[in-house]
Order: structure tokens, then sequence, then C-alpha cells
């Protein structure tokens, strides 16, 4: 099997989801990695499609973004998707790069997803890459 990775990505928030997406496939083509994307409704159904192609993949690159609300929901979702993801990679022993921005308002998220500043996709990417 080459060396192919699968972007799982939630685009719950548009604008954001493409940024981290654009991060993530820079970085692989710039290291000649190939890659499929898979879209998520919302980032706690990442782990299930990670889970669902883990045999298919050298490792995998999750992307998305959680944005704190009014209700204990964002700790919900934010504490048990990374949750998942961290058991899914040690109990498969394959690289997942975690892309998946935790933050307070979507002015952070766009700060965390500018494709020219702290693209988190990008990071994810340069992350698995390293542990394949």
């Amino acid at each position: 099997m080459k060396k192919k990775i699968l972007i799982v990505i939630s685009d719950y928030y548009e604008e954001i989801g493409k940024n981290l997406l654009k991060g993530s496939v820079n970085e692989l083509k710039l290291n000649n990695i190939k890659y499929d994307i898979l879209f998520a409704p919302g980032c706690f159904e990442i782990p299930f499609l990670i889970s669902k192609n883990i045999k298919k993949y050298k490792g995998f690159i999750a992307l998305g973004c959680v944005i704190r609300g009014e209700t204990y929901h964002f700790e919900l979702i934010a504490n048990e998707c990374a949750r998942k993801i961290i058991d899914i990679s040690n109990e498969h022993l394959k690289p997942i790069g975690f892309g998946i921005l935790t933050c307070e308002n979507i002015k952070q998220a766009k700060i965390r997803s500018d494709i020219k500043k702290k693209n988190k996709g990008k990071e994810a990417a340069y992350a698995c890459i390293k542990l394949l």
C-alpha cells in the first residue's frame, strides 16, 4: 500500500473548513502524498468515518471546528471527539493529524485557519506525514 492519507473534514463552518482543508492539501502536495477527502456533517462524526476507513489508508487528518456556545455541548463534542481520535490512532497504530479547532469564537477560528497565518490544517498534515 502506498502512502495515502484520508482527510476527514467537517465543514459545518464552511469558511473555516475550506481554509483548514487548503492548508492540509498544500502540505500533502508539497510532500508528494496522495490523499482522499471525506466530508462529515459535524466533528462528532469524524471518528466514525476514520474507523470505517481505517484499513484503507496509512494515515488520517481530522479537520473541523467547534465553537463554544452557551451550553455544555462544546465541551462534550470537543472532549469526546479528541478522545476517540486518540483511541483509534493508538488501537490501530496509525497516525491521525488533529486539526479540529476548539475556539471561543469565530474570530479565533478564522485566525487559526487562515492560510497565511496559523493554519492548523497544515500543522495536522505535517504531523501525520512525520509519523508515517
